[in-house]
């Protein structure tokens, strides 16, 4: 059984930084991609970055480059996003997905995930 477990979410000033991880377990796929989505309140879920687990690329959306980092431990099946100088627009709830096939990258918000996690809460207030 497929297990995403986000952490890491909080209340953050605008400026601020946060990291999330999301833990993966139960699954044997050799080539996956994790990639990490948020939803505003109102609004539809939106991708923001993903990673292969079999290379160092990664994709991050406009909104969010230069400021968020994905990044991963193969060894401990976790992916992390580093998110800096946060914005109040950053806000929402943040998942985590799994992909069971590696996908290019620019791509990888074109395809339907196999798991995701439960979510965890930004909130960038002052």
């Amino acid at each position: 059984q497929v297990q995403l477990v986000e952490s890491g979410g909080g209340l953050v000033q605008p400026g601020g930084s946060l990291r999330l991880s999301c833990a993966a377990s139960g699954f044997t796929s050799k080539y996956y991609t994790i990639g990490w989505f948020r939803q505003a309140p109102g609004k539809e879920r939106e991708g923001v970055s993903c990673i292969r687990n079999y290379d160092s690329s990664t994709y991050a959306v406009d909104s969010v480059k230069g400021r968020f980092t994905i990044s991963r431990d193969n060894a401990k099946n976790t992916v992390y996003l580093q998110m800096n100088k946060l914005k109040p627009e950053d806000t929402g709830v943040y998942y985590c997905a799994l992909l069971r096939i590696g996908v290019p990258l620019t791509r990888c918000f074109s395809h339907k995930y196999d798991d995701w996690g439960q979510g965890t809460q930004v909130t960038v207030s002052t």
